[in-house]
């Protein structure tokens, strides 16, 4: 369960999946103009698509979520304007995203909110 009201931001560029909690707060500081530890969870996809890392923080440091899929990819990501180096997603988007749901049609009544950066 996400909290309510948190911030989710999605890197629209694949990373290194090898990349750790040092490598991945630079790209947080670089690509996204945000401190690792402000309290949003930060999203990063590896090139295959078939993995995700989640960074985020709680009350004593900076937490990794690493997930792969056992079949299928991760819905892609992409950012409306071609220098956009993020993407915001509300809560019902991204835990949609993690279950390895395809957004391709909207539930209704429900409409992913997503922030183009």
């Amino acid at each position: 369960m996400i909290p309510a009201g948190v911030e989710i931001y999605v890197c629209t560029s694949p990373v290194d999946m090898r990349w750790s909690f040092d490598r991945l707060s630079g790209v947080v500081r670089e690509r996204f103009g945000r401190e690792p530890m402000g309290g949003a969870l930060f999203v990063f996809f590896g090139k295959r698509r078939e993995t995700v890392k989640v960074m985020f923080t709680d009350s004593s440091g900076i937490c990794m979520f690493y997930k792969r899929l056992s079949q299928g990819l991760f819905a892609p990501i992409e950012a409306m304007e071609p220098n956009c180096t993020y993407v915001e997603l509300d809560e019902a988007a991204f835990e949609d995203l993690l279950d390895g749901v395809v957004r391709e049609t909207s539930k209704p009544g429900r409409r992913p909110r997503r922030r183009i950066h």
